[in-house]
């Protein structure tokens, strides 16, 4: 049962299906752009075998224990955040555990943390379409997904599958996001399409929602990740970002 204490009035998934496209990084720039907005915001990371928002934030400490659940650890800017990475002795730390174990432990962090009050809660869900996202899709009330996508066909064939699952279990799909879009090379000011043409408009067509953002292969943003700042990154993309999810959100 979800603690009494708990008052969480939004839950996004975001959710791709293919591993590798910036799930985590999504969630974690969502985060941040609600939180910046004035809304609080919580990251369940729902990733129990790749888990690596703490990384992103910089976070190490152990989440406090009381007699009625877990707390959630506090990022630098106030973002609730729950991961098994904050569990695990150390956070490199294989977690080797079958399906059950691992779906049994998104139910604890969803039933038995103590979010407080929350304007939203962000799901990090791992990659496929089996029993994790199963379990958040089907057990917590899900508000919207926010898909994840890079300009791979292969990439965008596997996420597809993503998207008729969200369809057949009735979920809304509040947006899409291009991620590793184009790397901009300054020196000779060119966009180079690394990974192929872009689908992004392809993607929010056939998905019947709109763009969000198209996030390049941004050198300074993966640093700030390694080193634990996510939350010091800005840039002109995160601003169109912030703007469109407000709309869509607005519309949901």
């Amino acid at each position: 049962m979800v603690s009494e204490k708990n008052q969480i009035g939004n839950v996004l998934a975001v959710m791709s299906g293919k591993g590798g496209v910036g799930k985590s990084l999504v969630s974690g720039l969502t985060a941040i752009a609600l939180k910046k907005q004035g809304y609080t915001v919580g990251i369940l990371d729902a990733d129990i075998t790749g888990p690596s928002i703490p990384k992103m934030f910089g976070l190490k400490a152990k989440p406090e224990v009381t007699e009625t659940g877990m707390k959630p650890v506090m990022s630098k800017s106030g973002i609730e955040i729950m991961s098994i990475n904050l569990i695990l002795p150390n956070e490199d730390d294989a977690v080797i555990w079958r399906g059950p174990v691992i779906t049994g432990i998104i139910t604890q962090f969803w039933e038995e943390v103590e979010w407080g009050k929350l304007d939203y809660l962000i799901v990090d869900l791992p990659p496929g379409t089996a029993d994790a996202p199963l379990t958040v899709l089907q057990k917590l009330p899900i508000s919207g997904i926010i898909i994840v996508f890079s300009p791979q066909e292969l990439t965008a064939m596997v996420v597809r599958k993503a998207v008729k699952m969200a369809n057949k279990m009735e979920k809304t799909i509040i947006g899409v996001v291009e991620n590793m879009s184009y790397l901009y090379v300054a020196e000779i000011n060119k966009k180079i399409d690394i990974f192929g043409k872009s689908k992004a408009k392809e993607m929010a067509k056939s998905v019947d929602a709109p763009l969000l953002a198209q996030f390049p292969l941004d050198p300074e943003l993966a640093k700030l990740c390694d080193q634990g700042k996510i939350e010091d990154y800005d840039s002109p993309e995160i601003k169109t970002f912030t703007k469109n999810l407000k709309q869509a959100l607005v519309k949901h």
